[in-house]
């Protein structure tokens, strides 16, 4: 038995001490210096984000935001000047659910910092604990993705995310606006059956029960919080102490900030949304699988969707292997308000585009996909007036690829971030560099060698 004990720690320390260091050190890539001249993106295609395609069109942008964008743009005559040749030019990509910057290395504990312990932490704040030198933030904007939103997970209330852009020393530098919505992960309807099983499903809709009922107190609790605080002050009502859970719940129940509801069934969605119009609360539902079977109830309570992930495997047995793939389709078709994200990983965030290409092959507007991925989520988490679009006054959060962003060939070439450029080196960069060595010598050697034979 002491055996079976120790084996397990003994291996998580010696991965711990093997892999900690590379997770721990700190990316070697700098950040963007901030642009001294204006700057003209000359000739490229330009797609605004809102749907709108400019051929042959001018970006011009200076100290960090957009200044004009359109076909005739008078340029000042100092400024820098990029002639684009066949380019493409979008906002920056923008993934709506990640935990980019929370976890570096899922097998490492000391490298994940997505969860509290407990079950109710409305007070975790995300940006906080947002890893500015993760290896996987490179690896991510390379691929056009320049902002997230990286949100807590773990227990009912897991904490309230940020939306951050991937770029600068600190995550202060990083922060584009922190508190965007408290997330709340929903208990599941479904038991999950299988071999692996071992207990029956009445304890596990038991323990969902218990779930929702402590779920039920604690927005209760925080109701009454807010009561004695509103009414804090007057002679008749006893003093009370801070309680900063229950203080950070504030701006939800006065309808300040949305909850990020975890939701991907049918029961879990329109329990969500009873629970949302009991309380009075903004609502925001995550996942969204079984969302189009609601979408007159979401479309009638102006719910939104964040659709995690298109390129995923159906839920159940009896769904068309593309159900997953048709639902921002059946989503827009239902004049549902939505947006993609891509999958849950941390490490394949930089897929994002091809999520919104999968949709895109299955019945969404070309361009709506490309608005599910600039525009939407923006929009959705209400900093639309800073990014999403192409728009003057907007911030210069924008890239430049070879070619259609949704297509797999295409490649980003520039990028940056409130005006600055963006370094899309990586350490994928890194190693096709090194590689690309290699072969390089090996076939001056082989050169060589035949060379020599052909000689004697």
């Amino acid at each position: 038995m002491v055996r079976l004990l120790v084996f397990p720690l003994v291996w998580s320390v010696c991965v711990a001490v093997a892999m900690a260091p590379l997770g721990l050190q700190a990316h070697p890539f700098l950040p963007g210096e901030p642009e001294k001249k204006p700057v003209a993106l000359v000739g490229g295609t330009v797609h605004t984000g809102t749907g709108q395609v400019i051929p042959g069109g001018t970006v011009l942008f200076h100290q960090g935001r957009v200044v004009a964008v359109g076909r005739k743009v008078e340029i000042p005559a100092d400024a820098k000047i990029i002639r684009l040749r066949r380019h493409h030019v979008y906002p920056g990509l923008f993934d709506p659910w990640t935990n980019l910057g929370l976890v570096e290395i899922p097998a490492v504990r000391a490298t994940r910092d997505q969860s509290e312990t407990g079950s109710i932490n409305p007070n975790v704040q995300a940006h906080v604990a947002f890893n500015p030198d993760s290896h996987r933030i490179p690896v991510t904007r390379a691929n056009g993705v320049l902002l997230c939103l990286s949100a807590p997970r773990g227990g009912l209330l897991s904490g309230r995310a940020s939306v951050m852009m991937l770029d600068g020393w600190t995550w202060e530098d990083m922060l584009l606006r922190p508190d965007v919505g408290l997330v709340l992960q929903w208990p599941s309807a479904v038991p999950a059956l299988g071999w692996f099983r071992r207990n029956t499903p009445k304890p596990r809709l038991d323990a969902r029960a218990a779930e929702l009922k402590r779920l039920h107190e604690a927005f209760d609790q925080a109701r009454r919080y807010l009561q004695a605080w509103q009414a804090r002050g007057k002679p008749d009502v006893p003093p009370h102490d801070y309680d900063a859970r229950w203080h950070a719940m504030l701006p939800v129940l006065q309808g300040k900030m949305p909850v990020l509801v975890r939701a991907d069934e049918q029961i879990q969605i329109q329990e969500a949304v009873a629970f949302a119009r009991r309380y009075g609360l903004r609502l925001i539902v995550v996942g969204g699988y079984d969302a189009p079977r609601c979408a007159a109830l979401l479309k009638e309570n102006n719910v939104p969707v964040i659709v995690t992930g298109v390129l995923r495997l159906p839920r159940y047995r009896h769904d068309p292997y593309d159900t997953p793939f048709t639902v921002p389709a059946r989503l827009h078709a239902a004049g549902v308000a939505f947006c993609i994200s891509g999958n849950e990983r941390e490490g394949n965030v930089r897929n994002l585009p091809y999520h919104a290409a999968m949709a895109a092959a299955f019945g969404l507007p070309r361009e709506v996909a490309v608005q599910s991925i600039t525009q939407f989520p923006a929009r959705i988490l209400g900093v639309d007036q800073r990014v999403g679009t192409l728009a003057p006054g907007r911030d210069a959060t924008l890239i430049v690829t070879t070619g259609d962003v949704l297509e797999i060939p295409s490649q980003v070439v520039r990028a940056w971030i409130q005006g600055r450029p963006v370094s899309l080196e990586s350490k994928h960069t890194q190693l096709w560099k090194k590689f690309r060595e290699k072969y390089r010598r090996l076939q001056k050697r082989q050169k060589a060698n035949s060379g020599g034979k052909n000689a004697s």
